[in-house]
């Protein structure tokens, strides 16, 4: 399950901004995940429940999941195309020249602070 280690470098990483500057408590965790990155969403979010605890600062933290959808560039026809429902041949001309334009990513998109 490399949910668990994902989580660490991102509280690692939350924690660290928080540190520098001065947050108390982080209320809410953006990500924003691409669909083919492999990573389970509930498990993730289970990681991340166990996490959490673990840090004073964001004990109380929710995590919030935003999923980039996965692209494929076709460099014969020069169209896109969803990468999940066709993989790596180009629905529009058949072509195998294609690449990932999408959908790999993992980014913490926001971090949400609470006042209190």
């Amino acid at each position: 399950m490399h949910e668990l280690g994902v989580v660490f470098y991102v509280v690692r990483d939350v924690k660290k901004v928080a540190e520098e500057n001065n947050v108390k408590k982080v209320s809410a965790v953006t990500l924003e995940i691409g669909e083919v990155t492999g990573i389970i969403h509930d498990y993730l979010i289970d990681c991340w429940n166990w996490a959490r605890k673990k840090e004073q600062v964001m004990e109380e933290a929710e995590l919030k999941i935003e999923q980039i959808d996965a692209v494929t560039f076709c460099e014969d026809c020069e169209q896109e195309y969803p990468t999940v429902t066709y993989g790596k041949t180009c629905p529009n001309c058949g072509s195998e020249h294609t690449y990932l334009r999408r959908g790999n990513e993992f980014l913490i998109k926001e971090i949400e602070v609470s006042d209190s």
